[in-house]
């Protein structure tokens, strides 16, 4: 089954394609999901969690500000907006462990002394922005709460309708005298008896099968704005945007010396060495011709350096694509067929690109690509991949997705963290969306520029 994230394939796919897993049980399974659970999870702590802290916040402002008169007032308040720093920190803790949603954490201010630390924190914007969250949180909460409890309670109990009618319902006495007794009643229509009780039936299982996608859109608000109001500001994008420039600029510099040296020494150690000894088995033909030897040894030491010759060449093709695929030269779509014709496991390649992107995206693509399936090839364990590549609104958007284990995330020695870097040198983005259970959906933002080749001038 296609993951969420994923985008809904608009063009003729490349590649392999994997045969599509069995729809029904993959739908009927959909509610019972690692990922769905977490969901239900987080929509059973949100509520609880918000109106904790909505009634500490509110208390601590009431107080502290009827006794702002008094020097106690500001400093309950200050403490009351360091609470709900922390609250803020939980929350983000929460939001990445069960939904997986990743949250920045704002920039702090800090100042020396005890009136420094009070006057940074009752100046700090983001901690006011946390009091809005820790106040707000209630409503957007409740969402998720009422769609598990429509989509799972109700849901189960419509869908067990025949079995629990025994016990849920209600006994009617009639003015006749006679009783009956009524579980389930709609506009006066009794549905306990077959074949009625086959639309509550239906109905709960619609709701179970529904759940999934009412708890995203019912999740939706409150993500929303715990990323708004938790998250980075405005000022706090401006500096993370300056210290991503000055990193991105350094892992550059790196990058470009550290692909020098390796060139380097392939050079030096591979084809340098192949081409010296070429040489040596020239002269020594030369040699064996010039002495009229045997004709066995002569072809022995020209079988030799062919076979030296040839290898020099393999060494020397598989460099240049290192450095740059030559395949990309058809296109970055047709690049990614290849790559996926040679994969490990079977990959669907869907590709949507308006306009062909400059040379340097199409390489960070190209190669962005070929790590994540190495990566799933040898981490996810999962039958097959998906490729998504398209281009929308001035964004090249590369998706790599499949329904492993999950798990993984960006850093901790990953090879997510290599990848985050070289798309960093162009101001891209890379989100990883892994669950434990999976499944894993990793994407890929980069600035796309439609190429136009310059004339060649004579």
């Amino acid at each position: 089954m296609r993951h969420p994230s994923l985008p809904e394939p608009s063009a003729p796919a490349h590649g392999i394609r994997s045969r599509p897993p069995h729809r029904l049980r993959a739908l009927t399974a959909a509610p019972f999901t690692p990922r769905a659970l977490a969901a239900v999870g987080y929509a059973l702590l949100a509520l609880p969690l918000a109106l904790t802290g909505f009634l500490t916040v509110l208390a601590g402002l009431a107080v502290g500000g009827v006794l702002s008169v008094t020097p106690l007032g500001p400093w309950l308040i200050a403490l009351t907006v360091r609470g709900a720093l922390a609250l803020g920190t939980l929350q983000r803790a929460l939001a990445a462990r069960l939904p997986g949603w990743t949250i920045d954490p704002p920039a702090r201010r800090g100042a020396p002394g005890a009136f420094g630390w009070r006057r940074a924190t009752l100046g700090d914007r983001a901690g006011w922005r946390a009091v809005g969250c820790a106040l707000l949180t209630p409503v957007t909460a409740v969402l998720p709460l009422l769609a598990v409890g429509v989509g799972y309670v109700y849901g189960a109990l419509l869908l067990a309708h025949p079995v629990v009618k025994r016990w849920n319902h209600t006994t009617v006495r009639r003015p006749d005298g006679s009783v009956r007794r009524v579980s389930l009643e709609v506009a006066d229509v009794q549905l306990d008896s077959w074949p009625r009780w086959l639309l509550p039936v239906a109905v709960g299982a619609l709701l179970l099968l529904a759940v999934p996608w009412l708890l995203r859109y019912a999740l939706t608000p409150h993500r929303l704005l715990l990323r708004s109001l938790l998250g980075p500001g405005r000022a706090d994008h401006a500096d993370q945007r300056i210290r991503t420039l000055e990193e991105t600029r350094a892992h550059a510099v790196d990058d470009a010396a550290a692909t020098l040296r390796r060139i380097e020494r392939d050079l030096h150690d591979g084809t340098q060495a192949r081409l010296v000894g070429l040489g040596m088995q020239l002269t020594m033909v030369r040699e064996l011709i010039v002495a009229d030897a045997d004709r066995d040894r002569l072809l022995a030491v020209v079988e030799t350096a062919q076979s030296n010759a040839k290898q020099a060449v393999a060494d020397l093709r598989h460099l240049v694509k290192g450095i740059h695929p030559p395949v990309l030269d058809q296109g970055l779509d047709t690049a990614l067929a290849t790559l996926a014709a040679d994969s490990a496991l079977p990959v669907e390649l869907t590709a949507a690109l308006d306009a062909r992107p400059s040379p340097a995206i199409e390489s960070i693509a190209y190669f962005c690509a070929a790590e994540l399936l190495a990566n799933a090839a040898k981490h996810s364990g999962a039958p097959s991949v998906m490729i998504d590549v398209r281009t929308r609104d001035g964004v090249l958007l590369l998706s790599v997705g499949d329904a492993g284990r999950g798990g993984a995330a960006v850093g901790a020695g990953s090879g997510l963290t290599g990848l985050l870097a070289r798309i960093r040198t162009v101001d891209g983005t890379l989100t990883c969306d892994s669950p434990p259970g999976g499944p894993t959906v990793v994407t890929v933002a980069l600035p796309h520029a439609p190429h136009t080749p310059r004339p060649l001038h004579r």
